[in-house]
């Protein structure tokens, strides 16, 4: 590749040689400065190129990124459904074991309660029993004067009407 510069200076060179030069020459140099135009033409569009390639890469490296992101992002996502998971559970143990400890102490007053009933129940049955052996004894006592009552009396009929 030759720049304009070089090419400059080559012209200048070739001015001060003498003015015939073969034309071998020429031919030779007609096709430098056609390889220098085509450089030349070709160095644009190798910049092109090269711009396109680096916004290509830039354009990877950013895709890179954005899974990188989105990744990362997924994580987070997992570790937050993780997490409220695990709030759930002990949430839903401390709701398990605080209903247990409700249903202890209810069936802690259901026994108290049964308890007690049978407790009035055996009272007010021992009472009755009380009672009624009481009106039993309180008859038979009344019974047994009656009958004594009844026999003296009859004695003293017959006592009486025996003389």
């Amino acid at each position: 590749m030759m720049n304009p510069r070089e090419q400059a200076k080559k012209a200048e060179r070739e001015a001060e040689e003498p003015a015939v030069e073969p034309i071998a020459e020429v031919r030779e140099q007609a096709e430098e400065a056609m390889a220098a135009v085509r450089e030349q033409a070709m160095e644009p569009l190798a910049e092109v190129l090269g711009r396109v390639d680096q916004a290509y890469a830039a354009y990877v490296e950013a895709e890179r990124e954005v899974k990188k992101v989105y990744k990362t992002n997924e994580r987070q996502v997992e570790q937050t459904y993780k997490e409220a998971e695990q709030q759930a559970n002990i949430t839903c143990e401390q709701a398990i074991e605080q209903a247990l400890k409700v249903r202890e102490k209810a069936e802690q007053r259901a026994e108290e309660a049964y308890r007690r009933a049978k407790e009035q129940a055996e009272n007010a049955y021992n009472e009755s029993v009380r009672q009624v052996l009481t009106v039993r004894k309180e008859t038979i006592e009344q019974a047994w004067v009656v009958r004594t009552e009844a026999i003296e009396r009859s004695w003293k009929i017959f006592s009486t009407e025996k003389r």
